[in-house]
């Protein structure tokens, strides 16, 4: 989905943004976490995303190190242990209510706690959630959802159509200030109209009776289904908002497997299982997030956390034969993400292209990738990661050429002259002082190296961050953006198109939003797909991002009584399925 944003404080440890910027940290996390999701920011290697099985990129089966995935709601629910633990380092959420998530560490919980019409399971497909089944109009406009009879908030309420209204009708209200309700819900008629206050009420979304949700989406779009798979769309509870509309997310009454028994900020989350749950409770009791920190190799030796990412200073040590880690490494799947330097092109000296384009060329990130960062990670060319829908192998990037990066600096309008270029500041999420990680070192210090340009760092807290990316503050910025769902519109159309409020470097092309536009509603699969790849060079062409790196294969140690952990490219709802067993 989009599905999510990096957490920039390292470019080399993938922390990515959403819509989504993500929120799991590689060396703290088995899958990672830290996205803005406008989906994407990320730094979440799982990001919420979603997409129908027919269109979804081929995703290895094997996605988890105890079990292949079964479907979310097999016929014959298998029966496993039931009880235990299981314990995480995690991040403080920037917010626990659905519909103003835009990140993917916040969606790591917000999945688990809510849910909508649909969701998505392990094999990276679409399939029913709150809503049982659902049929599509001919023309492709008219979605009409029916509900589950025994779908039930965590207090034992039945869910009905009237909340899924009022909840949608909540997240476009221009008082609950969603940065992403345009981007997940303007599709449907009336949502814009309500966002800007020309409307009341969203005129695309009528209860037909209790069980019964019709939405009317304003063009076939082969994507929408994939959307409400986003945190936007869930379901909450309108007693429970409007009881205590401030703290209402400390004990939020959710649908989804898990229910929220504790938050302590800075300290810790406590998940329990909700035996209520319409497609089969857990089988854990609870799940616990440690948010104090620690040191998380130190932590899972110790047997104080279940998994963990694994970074580069354990990861030779943990390969070796002889060390009995080795038997618990699991290998997750490349992430749907790309991690860049965003640069704002309404600022100088970024509104000029070729400067812009000058700081692509002096950068060598082949030898970054692999001196810096052990080619744990691998140059990004473009905006589309590999193995996702409408990869492009033939997109034209910038490569390494010092010698012409310093000629498009001396013809832009800034010249060679390194006194006329305007300060430049790079901001980054992460606690003033913290480190920056050395892939970022090497590319300031390319820069300065070859085209005597200086760049400042600027470090701000992850929430922070996220609000003032939203509001187009920065002038440079590190992020990065996990898929929400399998798209190339989660990419392209939402980080690029001039109108989208993720596109946080105000980049404007009128022949992009043109084709932007005709692709939304292009019904011909690969026609879409091609289109795509024009967009795609036509953005890299222009240079409004350096961009860095995607995600190789992740190193992970899991314990070996912990089942059914599945290793995903996006963050998705999964607890549910895991168990502990000692087979």
């Amino acid at each position: 989905m989009p599905r999510s944003l990096l957490l920039a404080v390292s470019i080399g440890a993938l922390l990515l943004a959403a819509c989504s910027p993500s929120a799991e940290v590689a060396p703290q996390t088995a899958d990672g976490a830290a996205k803005p999701s406008e989906k994407s920011v990320a730094a979440a290697p799982d990001s919420a995303s979603q997409k129908s099985a027919q269109d979804s990129p081929a995703v290895a089966k094997d996605l988890s190190p105890t079990a292949q995935p079964g479907n979310v709601v097999p016929p014959d629910r298998v029966e496993h242990p039931v009880g235990g633990r299981l314990v995480r380092l995690f991040l403080d959420p920037p917010t626990l209510d659905p519909h103003i998530t835009t990140d993917s560490t916040s969606a790591v919980i917000v999945n688990e706690v809510f849910g909508g019409l649909v969701t998505i399971n392990p094999e990276i497909e679409i399939v029913p959630d709150l809503a049982e089944d659902w049929d599509i109009s001919p023309d492709g406009k008219v979605f009409t959802f029916r509900l589950r009879q025994d779908a039930k908030f965590h207090d034992g309420r039945l869910v009905v159509a009237e909340d899924f209204r009022w909840s949608l009708e909540r997240a476009a209200d221009p008082l609950t200030e969603s940065p992403v309700a345009d981007l997940y819900l303007a599709d449907i008629l009336g949502v814009a109209d309500k966002l800007s206050g020309k409307a009341q009420s969203i005129r695309g979304l009528r209860v037909i009776d209790d069980h019964t949700l019709e939405l009317t989406i304003d063009a076939p779009k082969s994507y929408f289904l994939a959307k409400m798979t986003y945190p936007t769309g869930f379901v909450v509870d309108r007693q429970n908002v409007e009881g205590n509309k401030n703290d209402w997310v400390f004990e939020p009454n959710g649908t989804g497997p898990f229910r929220l028994e504790r938050y302590e900020i800075g300290e810790t989350i406590i998940l329990g299982r909700n035996d209520l749950y319409h497609l089969g409770p857990p089988f854990l009791d609870t799940v616990e997030f440690i948010l104090s920190g620690g040191d998380p190799m130190l932590m899972y030796e110790n047997d104080e956390i279940h998994l963990t990412g694994l970074g580069l200073a354990d990861l030779e040590r943990v390969q070796d034969p002889d060390n009995p880690l080795r038997a618990e490494l699991a290998t997750a799947p490349p992430s749907f993400s790309v991690s860049f330097i965003g640069l704002n092109v309404n600022e100088p000296p970024f509104d000029d292209p070729k400067f812009r384009l000058a700081l692509n060329y002096a950068v060598n990130k082949k030898e970054i990738a692999t001196s810096a960062l052990s080619d744990l990670v691998v140059p990004a060319v473009g905006v589309i990661p590999p193995g996702f829908p409408s990869y492009n192998t033939d997109l034209k990037g910038y490569g390494y050429d010092p010698e012409k990066a310093k000629r498009l600096l001396s013809e832009s309008r800034y010249g060679a002259d390194t006194a006329s270029i305007p300060r430049i500041t790079l901001s980054i999420a992460g606690n003033f002082g913290a480190s920056v990680g050395l892939d970022m070192e090497v590319m300031l210090r390319s820069w300065e190296e070859t085209l005597g340009v200086e760049v400042e760092i600027q470090q701000t807290e992850w929430a922070t961050f996220l609000q003032d990316l939203h509001k187009r503050r920065f002038q440079m910025f590190a992020i990065g953006w996990s898929a929400d769902y399998p798209d190339p519109q989660d990419f392209l159309d939402i980080l690029f198109h001039s109108e989208s409020t993720n596109n946080w470097g105000a980049y404007s092309n009128r022949e992009v939003d043109s084709l932007l536009e005709k692709a939304r509603v292009e019904p011909d699969q690969v026609a879409r797909f091609q289109q795509y790849n024009l967009i795609e060079q036509l953005i890299v062409d222009d240079a409004p991002w350096v961009p860095l790196w995607h995600s190789t294969e992740r190193k992970v140690l899991i314990k070996p009584q912990v089942k059914d952990y599945f290793l995903v490219p996006m963050t998705i709802p999964k607890l549910r399925h895991v168990y502990f067993s000692d087979n």
